[in-house]
């Protein structure tokens, strides 16, 4: 079911000097039809494809912990920022509707020239997200569209579906949703942990042509080269699905999540190449996934979340 529009999250300090506006003071509910296109938050309180995937369950709790943490950021945007509430998940047996309610939702958003920012959740959000970007696509004329997909994740989440749906699929049902459609697969992991990764999983990025850059290799002396080639790869592509899984993050910095991370990728690495995502002017979505309050310690994971949305939404 679709959950009413819950603003509550969305309170804090209030500065009394001029131009002292935050998140909390800016963010408006989603109205009917927008005047100025902006970036639209949209929940997805969902952790069953976790639950599946054996992983530590109450990332459905991500979406609220996301808002409250955004909310008090400082206010840099020229553009609105709607909240266009949550879609939640009731148990294993409904996730995949709860999917499909998401992909509805994200098309609608795009037709609305918004930029629909999913905020997980469990990673089976992805294949919501990128169902409802299709969808919007499909429905327009022209060739087969040339969708990048960019995922900052520890893992691939490559396995194969035929034996589970889950959060360890998404990207092996894009793949499948994409031959059916006669459309490009084309896939970017960075940050995958050859220790979180199987060689089955490995061969089958290797099959598919998944550009994979691992933890080890995001290095300061080595980020102007992963930068090139992730310049690379958004040229070869008319958009762009960003998706990041915050296990990405070094256990230190992202413990809130389904898998801690014990090498990962720091938010000082990880920012400059969001950078240049963001700065593309090809970004058509956006989610994060595997925020977990449950196991958070002091809000940190939260915070390293909406520090990323924060940056990711500057000079627009």
């Amino acid at each position: 079911m679709t959950k009413p529009i819950d603003m509550s999250p969305w309170a804090g300090r209030e500065d009394p000097e001029a131009d002292s506006l935050r998140w909390h003071q800016v963010v408006e509910p989603l109205p009917q039809a927008p005047a100025t296109p902006g970036v639209a938050l949209v929940g997805f309180a969902c952790d069953a494809g976790v639950a599946r995937n054996q992983g530590r369950v109450g990332a459905a709790k991500g979406p609220r912990a996301l808002r409250k943490a955004l909310a008090p950021l400082a206010w840099h945007r020229l553009g609105p920022a709607y909240d266009a509430g949550d879609i939640a998940c009731h148990g294993d047996s409904d996730m995949e509707a709860a999917q499909g309610r998401l992909a509805e939702r994200v098309d609608a958003l795009l037709a609305k020239s918004l930029l629909p920012i999913v905020l997980g959740g469990g990673h089976e959000v992805a294949f919501g997200s990128w169902s409802g970007l299709a969808r919007h696509l499909e429905a327009g004329d022209g060739p087969a569209p040339r969708v990048g997909i960019i995922n900052f994740d520890a893992h691939f989440d490559l396995r194969d579906p035929a034996h589970v749906r889950s959060s360890g699929t998404p990207f092996a049902q894009i793949a499948e949703g994409c031959e059916s459609r006669g459309w490009p697969f084309h896939y970017a992991c960075l940050g995958v942990s050859r220790a979180a990764n199987t060689r089955a999983l490995f061969n089958r990025a290797q099959e598919l042509g998944v550009l994979v850059r691992e933890d080890h290799e995001i290095t300061p002396a080595r980020l102007a080269a992963v930068g090139s080639e992730l310049d690379a790869f958004i040229g070869r592509c008319d958009l762009i699905y960003l998706t990041l899984d915050l296990d990405v993050l070094p256990a230190a910095e992202a413990p809130g999540v389904s898998a801690p991370a014990a090498h990962g990728v720091p938010l000082a690495l990880l920012e400059p190449l969001l950078s240049r995502v963001r700065d593309s002017g090809k970004l058509a979505l956006v989610d994060l996934a595997e925020l977990n309050p449950d196991f958070d310690i002091d809000g940190h994971t939260a915070k390293a979340a909406a520090r990323l949305i924060h940056h990711l939404t500057l000079n627009s």
